[in-house]
């Protein structure tokens, strides 16, 4: 049972690993991002999205736990 678990495991990792590599293969296209007038660097699609899909996976864990930190400190305060 313990093997079978690793081995769907393995299966999934390999097939998301596929999936990402055909999103990049298929996303070549460079694209400039303009914010405020300031325009960005030519870089391909495939990675403006996986750089703004890192981004997200870090503040947004980062953004909630100030928040949950936040809110803990202030029932402190009602107690």
């Amino acid at each position: 049972m313990r093997n079978l678990k690793r081995m769907l495991l393995g299966v999934f990792v390999l097939l998301l690993m596929l999936v990402i590599l055909a999103f990049v293969l298929e996303n070549q296209q460079s694209i400039s991002l303009m914010f405020l007038g300031w325009a960005g660097p030519q870089l391909p699609v495939s990675l403006v999205m996986v750089l703004a899909l890192l981004i997200g996976m870090l503040v947004g864990p980062v953004l909630g736990w100030f928040l949950g930190r936040s809110s803990r400190t202030s029932r402190k305060r009602l107690v």
